[in-house]
């Protein structure tokens, strides 16, 4: 029995995604991240006493009790640093995919009605006017500071990439002859995107999603090093990275630890994104 041509799509889908994550590029990529995740939910185990925890040693360097040394207020930098990551971590895996879904409708809305469709890339046109943290600081002074400005900051900055990638992908799909036979024989406007459209532009949604999840990380780390990020005592890496800035010259483990595990952060995405746009090249 054959395979239908839909469930064949999807398995040579799979396995284009299999290859990619087996790539050195992504098996570097993917790794880092695993590990980095692993950590942070070990947080609880690596710093039983929470991410608040005070004691008498402020300012200290690293030493075998404390790996990345002790803040002003003598916290554990590296807990901390964990406690930030898992925080981060939070917020990327949760406003990309936001961002991914919602832009990705309003990319695709022009397909119920070219003057929905237009309405919504002009709003995103709007949005995409707005830099990345002029928008966080905008959102962070309507609704205050804190997890969820950062949350909202996030997905409206990922709106404008997601929404008009979508719409190209729209755009070129739809006035093709297998979408044109579809839409003779009646069949429905989601159907037709679901069968016809989505699967030719998971690719560089996938692609797209990776690459904003770096910048989501720089945009947090941006409003954070300037006080719009986490509210204190939580931690984030870039409020660490802010407060460690002040003693750089003098306790430089302070700003070594949170700053290396956000490269690494950024470093896993980038590899990934780059080992999905090979695997979508080689379609």
């Amino acid at each position: 029995m054959s395979t239908p041509p839909t469930a064949k799509r999807r398995n040579q889908t799979l396995l284009r995604y299999a290859r990619a994550f087996r790539s050195p590029r992504g098996i570097i990529g993917a790794g880092t991240l695993l590990a980095l995740v692993v950590v942070a939910l070990a947080a609880p185990l690596i710093g039983p006493g929470g991410y608040d925890q005070q004691t008498s040693q402020t300012l200290v360097g690293a030493s075998g009790q404390h790996l990345f040394g002790t803040d002003e207020l003598g916290r554990d930098i590296l807990v901390r640093t964990v406690y930030g990551l898992r925080t981060d971590l939070s917020l990327i895996l949760t406003a990309v995919p936001v961002s991914l879904v919602i832009g990705t409708l309003m990319g695709l809305s022009g397909a119920v009605s070219k003057a929905l469709g237009a309405l919504t890339q002009r709003l995103l046109d709007i949005i995409l006017g707005f830099p990345g943290l002029v928008l966080g600081v905008i959102i962070v002074m309507i609704i205050g500071q804190g997890w969820w400005a950062l949350f909202f900051a996030l997905v409206f900055a990922g709106l404008p990439g997601f929404g008009r990638m979508a719409r190209a992908g729209l755009l070129s799909e739809q006035d093709r002859d297998y979408v044109l036979a579809a839409r003779v024989l009646g069949v429905s406007t989601g159907r037709r995107i679901r069968r016809h459209i989505l699967p030719n532009i998971v690719d560089p949604l996938l692609v797209q999603t990776a690459i904003f999840m770096v910048v989501a990380i720089f945009i947090e780390a941006g409003l954070s090093i300037v006080g719009l990020g986490i509210e204190p005592p939580a931690p984030s890496l870039g409020a660490m990275l802010n407060v460690g800035a002040r003693y750089a010259t003098t306790h430089p483990s302070y700003v070594l630890g949170p700053g290396m595990v956000l490269l690494l952060l950024a470093l896993s995405f980038t590899l990934l994104s780059d080992a999905l746009n090979e695997a979508a090249i080689k379609r």
